[in-house]
């Protein structure tokens, strides 16, 4: 355990690239509220190689608005909305899904979507924190998470350089290590760009670690590592045909085993031997493209989802002109494909008490245009 205390130590800190970095294990809502799946797959994790095990504590109502839209699973169409409800769980599975997962000697880390989460996981006591990407713009979420004065890893998929200096300037106490991500699913390899490693560290000061969507197990694992990631993050599951809502895309326990060989074996062999074997293996070209060019942009697969799986302020009711907009009538969420974006989350204590000047629709974005 001594290893993954001094892990914790390193989040913040832009030291050289750890002999080990810390790997984990995205379980997510796969195990879809069930207890035994969950342990069941956290047994399998460690045996793969997994130092620490992630899990999420969703309640729909601070993710989406029930007007969100439908979204096209294997069962079927369902509403976005309705799938996150069914995603939900209450205390107590975190609380003893925790022990469990400590008892193996392994690091418990979970993600919070609103302040209701994040209450219930401050409960919990959490040795360090996890921000998903479409919440690194949500300023009240950041904020009370910064009041913890724990270690936060930051997923920085579909952001600007902007969105991720906002973001740090909110953690003043402990500096948050940056997971560059690229929010499609599955990604490509090629939209990695993982030269933005270094160069993240080197202009915000903090450490760096990739969570990765892409579907090969070892390309972007080890690539980041060689460009300094110091935590590796991979979607887990039993089996790719399971009802997850990230099975399609996560690793089976297989190949969750192969990532961190290869990970670990990186560690041995050194970057130099490492970036040439994979050359050798992969072919130049495709390296260099994964390597890309260093400079933080959009990736072309993400670009059309910014400003909508980032987070916007939303109507929670239909809002007449002339009313006064108060706190209870919006709320920050994710805009999804079928609603328009709404102002930035910093606006949000700004926005109470102002009057409307047009009709803002039920789950709607608020926009300025919307204020008298």
């Amino acid at each position: 355990m001594n290893e993954k205390k001094d892990f914790l130590s390193q989040i913040g800190n832009s030291a050289s690239i750890p002999k080990k970095p810390l790997v984990i294990a995205e379980l997510g809502t796969s195990h879809n509220g069930d207890l035994i799946k969950a342990k069941e797959m956290t047994e399998a994790a460690a045996q793969a190689g997994a130092d620490c095990i992630k899990f999420q504590l969703v309640y729909a109502d601070e993710i989406l608005h029930p007007n969100t839209g439908d979204v096209i699973l294997p069962g079927g169409r369902i509403k976005l909305y309705d799938r996150f409800k069914t995603l939900e769980t209450k205390p107590e599975f975190h609380a003893e899904i925790k022990e469990f997962t400590e008892s193996l000697g392994l690091l418990y880390l979970c993600t919070p979507f609103g302040l209701k989460s994040a209450s219930i996981l401050h409960e919990l006591k959490l040795k360090f924190v996890k921000i998903a990407s479409p919440e690194l713009n949500f300023t009240g979420l950041l904020e009370e998470i910064a009041g913890w004065k724990i270690p936060a890893l930051l997923s920085t998929g579909v952001s600007t350089l902007g969105d991720i200096e906002r973001a740090i300037d909110i953690f003043k106490d402990v500096k948050p290590c940056l997971l560059h991500c690229v929010t499609a699913y599955p990604a490509f390899e090629t939209d990695y760009n993982l030269r933005l490693l270094p160069n993240l560290s080197s202009v915000f000061g903090v450490s760096v670690g990739v969570s990765d969507h892409s579907l090969d197990p070892e390309l972007i694992p080890v690539l980041a590592y060689c460009m300094g990631a110091i935590v590796i993050e991979k979607h887990f599951c039993l089996s790719r045909n399971d009802p997850g809502l990230d099975d399609p895309i996560a690793l089976p326990p297989d190949e969750f085993l192969k990532m961190t060989r290869a990970v670990r074996n990186a560690a041995e062999t050194g970057i130099e031997q490492t970036i040439k074997y994979y050359k050798k293996e992969k072919g130049d070209e495709l390296i260099e493209k994964i390597l890309g060019s260093g400079i933080k942009e959009l990736a072309p697969s993400e670009k059309a989802n910014y400003g909508y799986t980032n987070r916007s302020i939303h109507a929670l009711r239909e809002i007449k002109p002339g009313e006064s907009i108060n706190k209870g009538d919006y709320a920050v969420l994710r805009t999804e494909k079928n609603l328009r974006p709404g102002l930035e989350p910093f606006w949000e204590k700004a926005l109470a008490g102002k009057t409307a000047g047009n009709i803002i629709p039920a789950g709607e974005g608020i926009r300025f245009e919307d204020i008298l």
